[in-house]
């Protein structure tokens, strides 16, 4: 008798679609590594920004799933026709924004092997490969980078160890509740009957100026005040800073408890001096954890090492492999002095979760704040095993040394200067004492599709930012890239204007063949700027697909109320424009906006704006349903040269249009509309 008699017909059947596809996905895996090789093999060939609006894909895709499942030959073939011309080429030559996020075949095949065995390491008894293999690897590169014994699992004198997160967000998150837990502790300790909540209430951590926005993400999240401080000339956060500021902060009743320093900012890759920082914070009791996410590769490298000086002071310390290592996205490893401060803060253990090895091993989940883990040591291993130290250390001079060599090239250029020292894989430069030309040849070039490059601002210079981000880079591909920004500035330089045309296409959400009418959405043609970076500290943020200018409060309500007050009712449209400054103010944060704003006439009701948000739209739907006459503006320039109060010029700027003698729908737009847009973007304006 067949052993089919025994298992009832709907398994049957299940088991035989279950061979089918093996079968199938067994047939097809060559077709989809082969695509991958080609993929990185030819891409060069590919735009490296994509050439799309926001919401392209919407016309190439159903509304609905699949009732049935679609053959694979299908389903490959809308890779190139849906995915591709929407994808961002981060492994290309001529990617230079943001850091560099490489994979590599040997970190692609581990994460392959890991996805097959799709286990979830949380305990040691829920994967024990997954935690031993984490835990060797995590000395393995500790060792590799110089970090002190006292941060290894293999040093039995202390409860120091590694581990894998998903982003350096997340490990400055983590070893920032693990400060307040100790601190919370500690101050309990001394003062018998406090509140947690009131020990956390005067907690006050600290970063420079010039650190991630994950840091102050992290002290939103956990409810504790963040101060920035000022950074020195070479954009360093130094130890004359951090003490003054905790001195203050004593005398104002606070508990200065943390520091996040940084090595290698995302500005310009600055450095703060740990050998400073350290004494101060062992001295005062703070939490220093380290932030080295793209620089703490190059660490490989014993020439580097020096930036580390101090790294002993540390209380935790994490970079990402995932940047510069070749391992690619997620794996950011994470080393603490003191595990147990971790346990503190993340040990919840259900009875679900307890095994009889508990104590004995290694548990990851009271590392962290989720609780399931993906198998991501594998990846890291095979990398290293596979390149071995010296060939890592020959892809990071590589990169540096690429970077050097376009650095000689600006150099040569007299036009261009570089305001910021380069130290690793990564050139700012700008047009010689000129924010607004630099802007506009930053957004040329990247409207190109040629190359992408993201802008930053320095002490008040909009720079651009140049990374040796992909492995595939050689000289002739850094030649040809000078070769075109050169050429783009010499265009740039000759024009009269650096106005981009605003010309719109009237483009269908869906396609024509759908009989209801659809609204319709400009389209605007220099769409594919760059998708800047919103977490670097003082520059552009991201918003709708292209970058914004740099502005502070002061410019953002005197430009907006400007244009409002000396439009006319009947335009189409008209722009806020504050762009064109020569000069940047230098503030700790300055507010974003984005470039071009839009209003539309009441009869054109299929026309939508670009706009920030629903807010934004408020704004001009009374802007343009009202009836407003022309004003004059100087007591709004009278404001604008008023940048030391700007909480103050804000409340007269609006104090003064609402006691203009003018239309009463004016007076609403300015105190009802506008006040709202700007409590909205972040601005110091009352209601």
């Amino acid at each position: 008798m067949k052993a089919d008699t025994y298992i009832p017909k709907t398994c049957i059947s299940i088991q035989r679609n279950d061979e089918m596809r093996t079968r199938l996905m067994w047939n097809t895996r060559k077709e989809m590594v082969d695509y991958i090789a080609n993929y990185l093999k030819n891409i060069r060939s590919r735009r490296v920004l994509p050439d799309v609006s926001p919401g392209y894909m919407r016309n190439l895709v159903p509304d609905s799933a699949p009732q049935k499942g679609e053959d694979w030959d299908t389903i490959f073939a809308d890779i190139e026709r849906v995915i591709m011309p929407g994808v961002t080429h981060w492994q290309s030559p001529y990617m230079h924004a943001y850091f560099p996020a490489l994979n590599s075949f040997p970190s692609l095949l581990g994460d392959m092997l890991a996805d097959g065995i799709g286990c979830l390491g949380f305990t040691w008894a829920s994967s024990p490969a997954c935690t031993e293999l984490e835990t060797i690897v995590m000395d393995w590169l500790g060792k590799m980078i110089g970090l002190p014994s006292s941060f290894l699992h293999s040093n039995k004198k202390t409860m120091g160890g590694g581990v894998i997160q998903t982003t350096a967000s997340e490990c400055t998150f983590t070893s920032l509740l693990a400060a307040r837990t100790d601190a919370i502790r500690r101050c309990k300790a001394i003062e018998k009957g406090l509140e947690d909540s009131e020990i956390n209430a005067r907690l006050v951590a600290y970063c420079s100026d010039q650190a991630h926005s994950s840091v102050e993400k992290a002290g939103l999240i956990g409810l504790v005040k963040m101060r920035y401080l000022p950074s020195d000339e070479n954009l360093s956060l130094r130890g004359e800073a951090l003490q003054t500021a905790i001195e203050e902060d004593i005398m104002n009743g606070l508990i200065p408890f943390y520091l996040c320093a940084t090595l290698g900012t995302t500005g310009a890759c600055a450095f703060d001096n740990l050998k400073e920082l350290g004494p101060i914070c062992d001295k005062e009791g703070l939490w220093m954890h380290i932030d080295a996410a793209y620089a703490g590769t190059a660490f490989i490298c014993s020439e580097f090492r020096k930036y580390m000086t101090g790294v002993e002071y540390a209380q935790s310390f994490a970079f990402n492999p995932s940047k510069w290592m070749m391992v690619h996205f997620d794996c950011s490893a994470m080393w603490v002095k003191n595990s147990g401060a971790l346990h503190r803060t993340f040990n919840v253990d259900p009875l679900y979760l307890k095994h009889e090895n508990s104590g004995a091993a290694i548990d990851y989940m009271h590392w962290q704040v989720p609780l399931s883990r993906r198998f991501r040591a594998l990846k890291l291993w095979f990398v290293i095993r596979s390149f071995g130290i010296e060939g890592l250390q020959t892809h990071v001079r590589e990169s540096v040394r690429l970077a050097k060599y376009f650095e000689e090239k600006i150099r040569k250029d007299s036009r261009f200067e570089i305001p910021a020292e380069r130290i690793l894989g990564m050139v700012v430069f700008r047009v010689k004492d000129d924010n607004e030309t630099t802007e506009a040849l930053l957004k040329r070039l990247n409207k190109s599709g040629k190359i992408h490059m993201v802008p930053a601002s320095i002490k008040g210079k909009y720079i651009i930012r140049y990374t040796v981000t992909s492995q595939y880079t050689t000289e002739n591909d850094i030649d040809r890239d000078w070769k075109i920004i050169q050429e783009t500035a010499s265009r740039l330089m000759r024009d009269e204007s650096f106005e981009e045309d605003e010309v719109f296409e009237e483009v269908p959400i869906k396609e024509e063949k759908e009989k209801e009418e659809r609204p319709l959405v400009p389209k605007r043609k220099e769409y594919s700027m760059s998708l800047l970076l919103s977490n670097v500290p003082m520059s552009p943020k991201v918003v709708n697909g292209s970058f914004a200018a740099i502005f502070d409060n002061n410019d953002i309500i005197v430009e907006f109320a400007k244009q409002i007050i000396n439009s006319d009712v009947d335009q189409s449209l008209f722009r806020l424009s504050p762009r064109r400054r020569v000069h940047l103010k230098d503030q700790a944060k300055q507010q974003s906006l984005d470039v071009t704003l839009y209003s539309t006439k009441p009869n054109q009701p299929s026309f939508k704006q670009s706009s920030l948000d629903s807010k934004v739209e408020e704004i001009l739907e009374t802007y343009c349903n009202g009836t407003t006459s022309k004003a004059s503006s100087t007591d709004l320039d009278a404001l604008h040269e008023n940048d030391e109060a700007e909480n103050e010029a804000a409340e007269q700027l609006v104090i003064t249009i609402h006691d203009t003698d003018g239309s009463e729908k004016r007076q609403e737009l300015m105190h009802g509309s506008f006040v709202h847009c700007c409590k909205h973007c972040g601005l110091p304006i009352e209601d």
